[in-house]
């Protein structure tokens, strides 16, 4: 009976300090967790938890899920606060799922990862939770044979405040998408619609009616975005707000490379728009009627496929000597996609 005593004490003592240990673990529990959504550059959702067992030097680093996970809110501004309380908020870009680690004082930061790290070393606690469900459906409008998402989220682009507004962009009784910009009690309200998937290489091509009359600080834009990935080509009418600039361009990003910006005037009236996306190359092409306006082939840079979506987009650039004094509207009469 001694033994069996003495083992049930030893017993109870291991598996108490067991517990003990547990117990004192840092721990990241979330308390505000943002809508799941596709990964996007300019929109930003509040994201709240809260620490149990942090020490003071001791932060949180935020990740959000789109494809890879990507360090939020961004490269430059890896690590959250932790309040005196426990308590932590911060932003993060939308995505599938959302990460927040506890680690020390020393940790570097990567911007993106395939895989999270695991609990050790400098990572002192480890917590992952999925996207809530979004508020409410997108809603969509069809064009041209195919499904577009429309655009709720406000952003930056241009470097102005932009409100995109639902009710600016529409189909007429004729099947034209009209997209506009409107003035509203909170300022210019933007319009952006973006096709339901990947259509990948192929041929991509836009009628658009008379866009010679935009005032120089009106942006409209054909594109292809990718949340995940740089994978952006553009067809942009715009001054960027300088009076004398050409209003067309052809662009693979980075623009900032020189090569990859072509300037051109877009007359007035109908003109036709075309993005040929192969393997090797990139040909842009404005004509009107029979007659080409510009032309262009792009054979460096040229991304491959993944889940870029066609967009187009009508926003307001942010040029103070010229700012937008009116509000405008676009028609697009077609949009065909040949692979």
């Amino acid at each position: 009976m001694y033994y069996l005593g003495l083992l049930l004490a030893i017993w109870l003592l291991a598996t108490s300090c067991g517990s003990t240990h547990a117990a004192n673990d840092p721990m990241i529990e979330f308390t505000r967790v943002p809508p799941a959504g596709d990964g996007s550059p300019d929109k930003l959702e509040t994201i709240e938890g809260r620490v149990r067992g942090a020490r003071a030097d001791e932060r949180i680093v935020l990740f959000a899920r789109s494809g890879t996970w990507w360090v939020q809110p961004l490269a430059t501004q890896p690590f959250t606060v932790i309040q005196p309380n426990g308590l932590w908020q911060n932003t993060t870009h939308p995505g599938s799922a959302y990460a927040a680690l506890l680690v020390k004082s020393d940790y570097h930061t990567p911007l993106v990862v395939d895989t999270l790290p695991e609990r050790g070393g400098p990572v002192l606690a480890v917590s992952t939770v999925d996207g809530a469900a979004p508020i409410s459906p997108l809603k969509t409008l069809q064009f041209g044979g195919y499904p577009w998402e429309m655009r709720e989220t406000s952003s930056d682009a241009g470097g102005s405040k932009n409100l995109y507004d639902p009710d600016n962009a529409w189909t007429d009784s004729r099947g034209f998408l009209h997209v506009r910009i409107l003035k509203r009690d909170r300022g210019w309200s933007s319009a952006e619609v973006k096709l339901g998937r990947s259509l990948g290489y192929g041929s991509y091509m836009f009628v658009v009616e008379d866009v010679s009359h935009l005032e120089p600080a009106v942006v409209f834009a054909m594109f292809t975005w990718d949340d995940a990935a740089p994978r952006e080509m553009d067809i942009e009418i715009s001054r960027w707000g300088e009076l004398a600039d050409k209003n067309g361009q052809f662009v693979i990003q980075p623009y900032l490379v020189p090569a990859n910006t072509v300037r051109f005037n877009a007359p007035a009236g109908p003109l036709t728009y075309w993005m040929d996306w192969q393997p090797d190359r990139v040909t842009f092409r404005t004509k009107k009627g029979a007659d080409t306006v510009a032309e262009h082939v792009f054979t460096s840079g040229i991304p491959s496929p993944g889940s870029e979506r066609i967009h187009m987009n009508m926003y307001v650039y942010g040029n103070k000597k010229n700012p937008l004094q009116h509000g405008a509207e676009v028609i697009v009469e077609k949009f065909e996609y040949l692979p």
